[in-house]
């Protein structure tokens, strides 16, 4: 297109969640209540991993840095979507809408990290127990924190450079609920091939490796339970391990039907509805998960609710 044919894109509309005004009012109390209690569980799981000292060790260290990153990763996408539901038509800047795709990237990415150092965590406790307090150090920890919130920075950084090469100037409707990649690209009117299969090879590379990691981890702590005599080892050493392998299976099994899987067969909304569950339903879950299904984490809670009597 010739410069002077078209004007340039400086806001875009989100579509949202749907159009249709019967559920709009009921997506809003809904997903406001659902926003509500990701916030206060994943702090509630952060305040009380600090304030127990049972939970001061490196599993609980990866679970307070994921409860930080679910409150990030549903604030980025969660409030915009709660106001689409009360607006007839929600309008965001090109700016705002790049800064949301980055903070939404910084965040999914470090989850995907986290998660895969939370697998070699429980690696090293059950295979190599001996060689735990080596194997899984402080320094260890810290550099596989800093490792995950520098991959988030990393590939949001690939996303927004790829992006910004991009020119919009034609239509400006998001047919999704959150300034995501693909539907980005779709309204561009330049197409820089580079630009478009770069992003998603970085975060297919990303979820294949982070996986990757997981699975062989479990592969070997499998192998490891299997050989335990006692019944009530393996069921100790297992039952330490299902609250993360429930976190991983909704995460990545959601992540990767929207970025990894051929979408050509799918229709938009059905992607609406898989990304509502690893943008907004997952950071809600995971403190349940930990909670529900974790003996330590209820026994540390119990002892704060006793010994405080809520008093902070």
């Amino acid at each position: 297109m010739e410069p002077g044919n078209h004007t340039m894109v400086t806001e875009f509309i989100i579509l949202g969640l749907t159009e249709d005004p019967t559920l709009r009012p009921i997506f809003f109390v809904v997903f406001l209540g659902i926003y509500v209690a990701t916030l206060l569980g994943n702090i509630n799981i952060i305040m009380l991993i600090r304030r127990s000292p049972q939970l001061h060790t490196p599993m609980y260290l990866f679970l307070s840095h994921l409860a930080f990153v679910d409150i990030g990763y549903s604030t980025s996408v969660t409030p915009l979507m709660i106001v689409s539901f009360l607006r007839e038509r929600t309008t965001i800047p090109v700016a705002v809408c790049i800064a949301q795709l980055g903070s939404d990237i910084i965040f999914g990415t470090a989850e995907c990290f986290l998660l895969a150092a939370m697998a070699y965590d429980r690696y090293v406790a059950i295979c190599s127990p001996l060689l735990y307090s080596i194997q899984v150090s402080s320094r260890v920890c810290i550099t596989l924190l800093v490792a995950s919130y520098l991959g988030g920075f990393v590939n949001a950084s690939l996303f927004i450079g790829c992006l910004l090469s991009l020119t919009f100037c034609g239509p400006r409707k998001i047919n999704h609920f959150f300034c995501d990649f693909p539907p980005l690209v779709k309204l561009s009117c330049t197409h820089i091939y580079v630009a478009e299969i770069s992003p998603a090879i970085l975060a297919g590379s990303i979820i294949v490796i982070t996986l990757f990691i997981i699975v062989v981890s479990y592969v070997y702590i499998l192998h490891s339970i299997l050989k335990m005599r006692s019944t009530e080892g393996r069921y100790k050493a297992f039952s330490t391990c299902t609250s993360h392998l429930t976190a991983v299976t909704l995460f990545f099994g959601t992540v990767t039907f929207v970025y990894i899987i051929p979408k050509s067969s799918y229709l938009p909304d059905c992607i609406k509805v898989v990304s509502v569950f690893y943008t907004v339903l997952v950071p809600m879950l995971n403190p349940l998960i930990y909670s529900l299904r974790n003996k330590e984490v209820k026994e540390a809670m119990r002892k704060w609710m006793a010994g405080s009597h809520w008093s902070f």
